[in-house]
């Protein structure tokens, strides 16, 4: 839940909007959470994909298994193993509807800030 939790802060560096994490631990082998995110732009998403990726290896030492999308911004994954961080653009992240498709997962609260 840590390292969710400053997934949500380092995207929330760069002005990521709309953040949702959800505790898929019960409905998932692959991960325990998902942080699902906007950006306003490809440059935006690549921001805040790229800051997440810093935070972590600058500040705990800790790199992604895999990264997926970061050279066209418009749906970029980070996977951390125990998080899976999505930053979309808004058509995108509407037209694949992670949330409902992960619907029956419970969101973790993380404020008034992150879900505006």
């Amino acid at each position: 839940m840590e390292t969710a939790l400053l997934a949500v802060e380092y995207a929330l560096d760069k002005k990521a909007m709309n953040l949702k994490l959800l505790d898929v631990r019960e409905h998932s082998t692959l991960t325990d959470y998902l942080l699902i995110a906007t950006g306003r732009s490809d440059r935006q998403v690549q921001a805040i994909a790229e800051n997440i990726k810093i935070e972590f290896k600058h500040n705990h030492n800790v790199l992604p298994l895999a990264i997926e999308g970061m050279d066209k911004g418009r749906w970029i994954l980070l996977d951390y193993g125990d998080i899976m961080v999505h930053v979309f653009q808004q058509p995108v992240r509407e037209f694949y509807d992670l949330e409902g498709l992960w619907s029956e997962a419970p969101e973790v609260e993380l404020g008034q800030t992150a879900t505006q």
